[in-house]
């Protein structure tokens, strides 16, 4: 495994960021385990600020989990919210941690989808 995660799940997030601004002023901390061959590696990511670096994130809020090759491509491919809900979805991707946060970012993801729904009807 490469040492780019860093700057991959950096721009992973701030993709999302851009997409669904409602989520900017989020304080949380978030912890992520991504899956390789044998070993698992896990960074802490600090919002509002997005500070990522390589830890276990004993304080995380929320814990993610996924296939670091699953991640990679989806961050290569720029994958947009609808795509991680889906990853989401089919159980490429877990999120585990406090219920309130996790509803939380589910209502914003689901009211901005909305939103972009029915801009686009107008059009």
């Amino acid at each position: 495994m490469s040492s780019d995660a860093p700057q991959l799940i950096e721009r992973a997030i701030q993709g999302v960021l851009e997409e669904v601004p409602a989520l900017k002023p989020l304080k949380l901390v978030v912890g992520i385990d991504l899956h390789g061959r044998g070993d698992t590696q896990q960074f802490r990511v600090q919002l509002p600020d997005l500070e990522v670096t390589k830890d276990i994130a004993a304080d995380a809020r929320v814990r993610i989990e996924m296939r670091r090759d699953f991640f990679n491509l989806m961050v290569e491919h720029g994958a947009k919210v609808a795509d991680w809900e889906q990853a989401f979805q089919e159980g490429r991707a877990k999120a585990t941690g406090v219920t309130q946060y996790l509803q939380l970012i589910a209502r914003v993801v689901d009211k901005h989808q909305e939103r972009a729904r029915l801009r686009r009807a107008h059009h």
